[in-house]
């Protein structure tokens, strides 16, 4: 009977663990998450970047990649908030992850157009 019973929470501890998709806000958390899920599901959680590029093959002007910014969205270890953070995407995942502790308009993306071009080999 021991064995039925461990199945049993086993199982249902898996299922709680997996209707907790949210993405946490934490940015050890965080980075553990988000390069697991999608644009779109980013999208439904936390709602339109402050800041949008995006990164077209120069030759077929394909949607190649995007530069996403937030504002005040991940707390550090210690709890205090990032000014930005930004996500990299290459189609339609995160690749790269910068916790940012300056304004948008200190950065050095923030003078790229809302569509770059990439190389042809991008």
């Amino acid at each position: 009977m021991r064995p039925l019973a461990a199945l049993l929470l086993f199982t249902l501890s898996g299922a709680v663990a997996a209707a907790n998709d949210d993405i946490p806000l934490n940015e050890l958390a965080f980075l553990d998450k988000i390069q697991t899920i999608s644009k779109a599901t980013i999208l439904e959680q936390l709602g339109d970047p402050s800041n949008i590029i995006n990164i077209r093959n120069r030759q077929t002007n394909e949607l190649t990649g995007a530069i996403w910014r937030y504002r005040y969205l991940n707390t550090s270890e210690d709890g205090d908030y990032y000014k930005a953070t930004e996500l990299d995407f290459i189609g339609d995942r995160v690749v790269t992850v910068v916790f940012i502790n300056t304004d948008f308009e200190d950065a050095d993306t923030a003078a790229l157009p809302a569509d770059a071009e990439c190389p042809a080999s991008c």
